[in-house]
């Protein structure tokens, strides 16, 4: 039985997209928006290590560098996991290979557009339900007025259901290459293999085209990305257990406290109530009294009611 790996992993993606020009130019001109007729036919692979990598990253973030004949930049990377921070980091590596074009004395007219295709194995924006995510500088009004150079663009992975942009067919077949191929695949679905360039992909991620040490090197891959996922998942289950502990807490505080008020409540509006009963019958009493014929002085004495209340009578 032919079996297959996670195209997503380092050892893999490098693999199909660092290693297969019309492969990666494929994936970029199906996902990013590139304006007609300047859709990218040749690239050259240029060296990542001139983007900044910090230590949190090094085991969740795989990523490709390239550039074409016109000279224009893409980065892509394969991000495993995501907190909020990454997306500055984007930018910042973005704008640095922007700079990076230019040597001392160059005009600034030689700056070339600069694309950051970011795959997120992860949801980043609960809040809204599209997934793919198109960033660039513009005008806060005017919306179609751009200042051009930086490209920024974020594709979740967990969101991705073919039917959402059904009529991109390239885009559908890779997102469905990197969401649907993976360890526990036992047959390609016939349409994917359809695809030339899909089906060239496939055949890159079969495990018979690994030897042994990279096959080791590729379950070390995913050990990496699963003690990172939990470390960066800790903070939120630490806060999410302090959180229910403090609700419980203030609930049976906010029970307790409302108990002991409610207690003192019905205690006053009990005496309240006790004495509103006993001047009524104080003030039958007087009725009765004065009714026999005895006089307000004797009343007061015999009731306690002053004369103000025995003249309301």
């Amino acid at each position: 039985m032919v079996k297959y790996l996670d195209p997503k992993a380092d050892l893999t993606f490098k693999r199909v997209f660092g290693e297969h020009p019309n492969l990666v130019a494929s994936l970029l001109n199906s996902l990013l928006p590139l304006p007609d007729g300047q859709e990218i036919t040749d690239v050259e692979y240029m060296s990542p290590e001139l983007l900044p990598r910090t230590s949190l990253e090094k085991n969740s973030i795989v990523d490709v560098f390239c550039k074409t004949g016109d000279g224009r930049r893409f980065i892509v990377e394969m991000q495993m996991c995501w907190t909020a921070f990454f997306k500055n980091r984007v930018l910042f590596n973005s704008a640095k290979v922007y700079v990076d074009q230019l040597e001392r004395g160059d005009e600034y007219s030689e700056l070339r557009p600069v694309y950051s295709l970011n795959l997120v194995d992860a949801v980043m924006k609960k809040d809204v339900p599209e997934f793919i995510h198109h960033y660039k500088v513009v005008h806060e009004k005017y919306t179609n007025k751009v200042i051009k150079g930086l490209h920024i663009v974020f594709v979740e992975l967990p969101k991705f259901k073919p039917q959402s942009i059904a009529e991109r067919k390239m885009a559908v077949l890779w997102l469905r290459f990197l969401t649907e191929i993976n360890n526990a695949t036992d047959s390609v679905p016939p349409e994917l293999m359809e695809s030339k360039e899909i089906s060239q992909a496939v055949e890159l991620v079969k495990t018979a085209a690994y030897s042994q040490a990279q096959l080791m090197g590729y379950d070390l891959f995913w050990d990496a990305v699963r003690v990172q996922k939990e470390i960066m998942a800790e903070p939120e289950r630490r806060s999410k257990i302090a959180f229910k502990k403090g609700l419980e807490e203030g609930l049976a505080e906010g029970r307790a406290k409302g108990l002991e008020e409610g207690l003192a409540e019905g205690k006053a509006e009990g005496r309240a109530e006790g004495l509103r009963e006993g001047k009524e019958k104080l003030l039958q009493a007087a009725r009765n009294l004065k009714a026999m014929g005895l006089t307000a002085e004797q009343i007061a004495a015999a009731t306690g009611l002053t004369a103000a209340e025995l003249e309301k009578l």
